[in-house]
């Protein structure tokens, strides 16, 4: 980025460099800028989890089905 570019831009391109899977959204108020949101997925390959249900759950999903 150059020297000149808007403080927004910089950070948009920061949170979109940094994501593997997810969305970046851009708020705007007035013509302005106002809100950079970022949402990430975490993804698992289908033979992970084949691997999870092939086990027996665990404290969590025990908490968690009670």
């Amino acid at each position: 980025m150059s020297e000149k570019s808007p403080e927004w831009l910089c950070l948009v391109r920061e949170k979109v460099e940094t994501l593997r899977y997810g969305v970046v959204q851009i708020v705007v108020h007035d013509s302005r800028v106002t809100q950079i949101e970022r949402t990430e997925k975490t993804r698992i390959e289908t033979r992970e989890i084949s691997r999870f249900h092939d086990r027996p759950p665990d404290k969590l999903e025990e908490t968690i089905s009670q």
